[in-house]
């Protein structure tokens, strides 16, 4: 099975979830849904509300509940996305203009904000304490996530766990609270709930890890933002991080000069990719992503085989693949 396999197995119920996600973000106000469309409408991978699907339909429910609730974990990364790139003064996102290029700071930051409420305003509607309880409780760790790592931007000095905590709090949470919401809304047992939470844990930093090593080395029509963007953002990831452990002194200063650099241009970033290269930094990330699916995958080992099962195994394979 493919990922396009999946996709065409869930074909009928993504349609029905995109043609909410329009309505849920509607307003009067037209610069709201003018913004929201820009970012959701772009080619995103949906891939967090896909796994609630999928999720959900693992522990055999296929009612209606999914798809507001589908809008919600979406929403709330789409903010997160809004924020973030005013954060890092960022100018593409998804192959296209960011949205704090095209209208601003301050409209990107106050739409962000205006998902975070429609979010918590769709979680209400539905009315279920303990989805509420997760995605608040998720919300609010993804905040800390996002202040950790703006503490961490440019020390060259993080360590692998700090790293590790960071891609935790901001990636990982909200992956691993889609698929545990997909079990809750099933009233699947508590250990199916937990087998699922902690799936789509493992799956989240295994995400974020691989997102993390393309940007060293995919194509940006692929990946859909700028090559090197992090480390000109003074983001410090574990492919540089296992080569400022492994690197000579002499070039450990020549990194810390080039981090430190509020204008580093394209020979620079090359020269920084040169030494993960040698230090094999790329191939040291993309082995613990590796792990961290294997792992996942002994999550899934409880349920019976079924088309949501294997659709899972390949979303797990497909993260590892995609675009290497």
């Amino acid at each position: 099975m493919s990922l396009r396999d999946v996709l065409r197995q869930y074909e009928q119920e993504i349609r029905k979830m995109e043609e909410s996600f329009k309505g849920y973000f509607h307003s009067p106000v037209t610069l709201i849904p003018e913004i929201s469309d820009h970012l959701i409408s772009s080619g995103g991978k949906r891939f967090r509300p896909l796994l609630l699907l999928i999720a959900s339909d693992l522990c055999g429910y296929r009612g209606d509940r999914r798809y507001p609730l589908s809008a919600v974990v979406e929403f709330i990364h789409t903010a997160t996305l809004l924020h973030d790139d005013v954060i890092d003064h960022a100018e593409t996102r998804r192959g296209k203009p960011s949205a704090n290029r095209v209208w601003g700071n301050s409209a990107s930051v106050l739409v962000g904000d205006f998902l975070y409420s429609k979010s918590f305003q769709l979680m209400s509607a539905d009315g279920d304490i303990s989805v509420i309880n997760l995605l608040s409780n998720t919300t609010n760790i993804m905040a800390e996530g996002e202040v950790l790592q703006l503490q961490k931007c440019g020390d060259i000095d993080i360590t692998e766990k700090e790293y590790l905590s960071v891609i935790e709090k901001k990636t990982a949470v909200l992956i691993s609270a889609a698929c545990a919401v997909g079990a809750l809304i099933s009233r699947a047992p508590e250990a199916k709930i937990e087998a699922m939470a902690r799936f789509g844990m493992r799956v989240g930093m295994a995400f974020q890890l691989t997102d993390d090593t393309l940007d060293y080395m995919a194509a940006e029509e692929e990946f859909g933002k700028a090559i090197g963007m992090d480390l000109k953002e003074g983001k410090i990831t574990l492919p540089l991080i296992h080569t400022l452990r492994k690197c000579s002194p002499e070039e450990r200063k020549r990194i810390k000069k080039i981090v430190r650099d509020s204008a580093k241009d394209g020979h620079a970033i090359g020269g920084i990719t040169a030494l993960i290269s040698r230090h094999r930094g790329v191939e040291y990330a993309l082995e613990k992503a590796r792990t961290y699916i294997e792992e996942a995958k002994t999550y899934l080992e409880p349920f019976e085989d079924s088309q949501a099962k294997r659709a899972l195994l390949t979303i797990s394979d497909y993260i590892i693949n995609r675009n290497l």
